[in-house]
């Protein structure tokens, strides 16, 4: 079995997945019709809509904006929804959590205040959960601030054990000091391989063909980190501009793959068709994570 991409031509930005029995469920950036829309798959390469898991935002906030969504499992049968939204107290973006029994949802924030809020350094975006080898949670987001001129930063603190709150101070992890970066660094992932912890993010105009992939390598889950080198790993190509806000997940045989979104070179900046979901193949090479794309050969579906 083979697929080409994108595996989901409608616009579905900034995804992020979770993998639950034997089905796929990959969160969105806001649409017309859904403040978190769904989409879920039994291969990572047929997507099915299926909804929206957030039919109401937290009381703290404005529906649509809602941004940049990822989802965990935690005690209890829950599932936590990390989420992005237009602040009514301050009118920046910031982050929310809301809860399940399922990750179908439909996912409720019962908080009269947000999750994070750095209103003064230009908001809070793109929450990202991390569990580490024992079972200690932790959250990474980016500070808003290139929408008020500042410097961007990669945060990273401690959950408390249910998630619904920060435990400790948040540290700063990355900035955007590099030049392909342009004025922002943004939707962290952190992620664990092979004994060694990889902080992948995106960076420049989500809305340009500069857009693009890097990662840091870590010491622990609140750093040191340091970017690699060959940073970017995914960048514009002619089938695909903008190629960015990736999660990596692993199959069951262990393999690692990158959902992304990029938009058709002909429609960069567009609300239809927007930006795509694709899918490519991530090889660990002498502990450095390569990205195989974009890729619009046929390749084997995943394991």
């Amino acid at each position: 079995m083979t697929f080409t991409n994108p595996v989901h031509t409608d616009n579905f930005p900034d995804p992020g997945a979770l993998l639950v029995g034997e089905t796929w469920y990959a969160y969105g950036t806001n649409g017309p019709t859904a403040n978190v829309p769904l989409l879920t798959s039994p291969d990572l390469v047929t997507w099915t809509p299926a909804g929206d898991v957030l039919p109401e935002v937290g009381q703290w906030a404005e529906p649509g904006n809602t941004w940049a969504p990822e989802v965990i499992a935690a005690p209890g049968g829950r599932y936590l929804l990390y989420y992005t939204a237009r602040s009514t107290a301050t009118s920046r973006q910031c982050i929310g959590v809301a809860v399940a029994t399922g990750p179908e949802g439909p996912f409720v924030d019962d908080s009269d205040q947000p999750l994070i809020c750095q209103a003064d350094e230009g908001g809070s975006i793109d929450a990202s959960p991390f569990t580490d080898e024992s079972g200690q949670r932790w959250l990474y987001w980016k500070n808003d601030g290139n929408a008020i001129g500042q410097p961007t930063y990669l945060y990273g603190a401690r959950l408390s054990d249910d998630g619904l709150s920060i435990s400790g101070e948040s540290k700063r992890l990355l900035v955007n000091d590099a030049g392909w970066e342009a004025h922002v660094i943004e939707a962290p992932q952190m992620v664990r391989h092979d004994g060694r912890l990889y902080l992948f993010y995106s960076a420049n105009a989500f809305d340009k063909q500069e857009y693009a992939l890097g990662y840091a390598t870590c010491e622990g889950p609140l750093g040191p980190c340091v970017k690699a080198a060959e940073n970017p790993i995914l960048h514009t190509s002619p089938a695909a501009a903008g190629p960015g806000h990736g999660f990596l997940v692993t199959t069951p045989a262990g393999e690692s793959w990158l959902l992304y979104h990029a938009w058709p070179p002909s429609a960069i900046g567009s609300v239809a068709p927007g930006r795509q979901l694709w899918l490519d193949r991530v090889d660990w090479v002498d502990g450095r994570p390569v990205v195989k794309g974009p890729t619009v050969e046929a390749q084997a579906v995943p394991r």
